[in-house]
């Protein structure tokens, strides 16, 4: 017997199977729930760049007063909301993807993703849409104190500016991640995205002005994708130091092309320890 409790389930099976809209809405709301109450994930990513721009863009910084650049015509907390902008884009792409991933696959998450009925992209885009939006927290973060705090006076286009460059940003960085959580294991993973993170993050001018720095270091930059990444950060205020913004587009382009070529090669190599 076919009760009216039943139709209503069928019912409403049919529905979600034609929403599938829903079901990348309910991952990705899963997905950045599950990550922000992770009290080390949440300090890592989100309070790590806010501090250090407190510490060194404005208690150390000087606020507006002296310039920063080549040609020392941005503030120093104008420049620092930049660079801590990109320092803290790139850490919640790469450990919300890395380390996510890593651990995913060693607790066999994604063996059991694959044979539930959800769609195999929905998991992919939640990590993407995670990563900006908590890289959008960061932003806002950084852009109230700038605003409130530090001085940080730009006509509105350029906050705009900054903000769109700094969440597309997150992107080539994601794949970064997306790589790095397929090529490591899930213990070693956080230690091997700090060693390349951290020095990649001081190397590339994000903590210290690109000029300033040692000139061995500013030869090796340019071979770094955060160092392109805040080129086109810094060039939305004014103060890019060095290439076009079209080349360090299609650099972080061209690693972003990289990264998910060496992602979709640890992808298979999995799916052929597993299931081959």
């Amino acid at each position: 017997m076919i009760t009216p409790t039943a139709i209503r389930r069928t019912a409403d099976a049919g529905t979600q199977r034609s929403n599938p809209a829903k079901i990348y809405v309910t991952e990705a709301r899963h997905e950045f729930l599950k990550l922000i109450r992770i009290p080390i994930f949440a300090v890592s990513t989100i309070a790590l760049p806010v501090m250090f721009y407190v510490l060194f863009g404005l208690a150390f910084g000087g606020g507006e007063d002296g310039g920063v650049g080549e040609d020392g015509g941005v503030g120093v907390t104008t420049y620092m909301m930049a660079t801590y902008g990109t320092f803290g884009v790139i850490g919640a792409a790469l450990f919300g993807f890395g380390v996510s991933v890593a651990l995913e696959r060693g607790q066999g998450w994604m063996r059991l993703k694959r044979v539930s009925p959800m769609p195999p992209q929905a998991y992919f885009v939640a990590k993407v849409v995670m990563a900006v939006t908590v890289s959008a927290m960061i932003i806002g973060a950084l852009f109230i104190l700038g605003a409130t705090l530090g001085g940080v006076r730009m006509p509105a286009a350029q906050w705009i500016s900054l903000g769109l460059v700094l969440l597309l940003g997150a992107l080539p960085f994601a794949a970064m991640g997306l790589a790095f959580g397929y090529l490591v294991g899930p213990n070693s993973a956080p230690a091997m995205l700090n060693l390349f993170y951290l020095p990649m993050a001081f190397a590339s001018g994000l903590w210290i002005p690109i000029h300033q720095l040692p000139a061995f270091v500013q030869g090796i930059a340019p071979a770094l994708p955060p160092y392109h990444f805040a080129q086109l950060a810094l060039g939305t205020v004014g103060a890019a130091e060095g290439g076009s913004q079209a080349l360090h587009a299609v650099v972080l382009l061209t690693f972003t092309a990289l990264f998910l070529a060496v992602a979709a090669w640890g992808f298979r190599r999995d799916e052929g320890r597993t299931y081959g």
